[in-house]
């Protein structure tokens, strides 16, 4: 028989909230970034037009913005974490 204690309603609630935050801002981010992405790869002008190459540049600025958003957060905020709330 394993000595494993269940964790208490209130540190589920809370690990549920905070990984709910982090998700959310995650999201948000990403968003951001793949729209600038394809005004970038596309030119805003042609945004809603963009052929296949163009999206799969827009992916990879949006991978490439979120990589860097997360390095940055890390150095800003929680050593442990890649969001930048500081509660997380």
């Amino acid at each position: 028989m394993s000595n494993y204690v269940l964790p208490t309603p209130e540190t589920v609630l809370k690990t549920g909230k905070t990984y709910a935050r982090d998700l959310a801002e995650r999201v948000s981010a990403t968003f951001v970034v793949a729209a600038a992405g394809v005004a970038i790869a596309a030119g805003p002008a042609d945004m809603f037009h963009a052929s296949f190459w163009e999206s799969v540049a827009a992916g990879g600025i949006a991978a490439a913005g979120s990589l860097v958003k997360g390095m940055l957060a890390r150095a800003f905020g929680s050593k442990n974490s890649a969001s930048t709330l500081p509660s997380v």
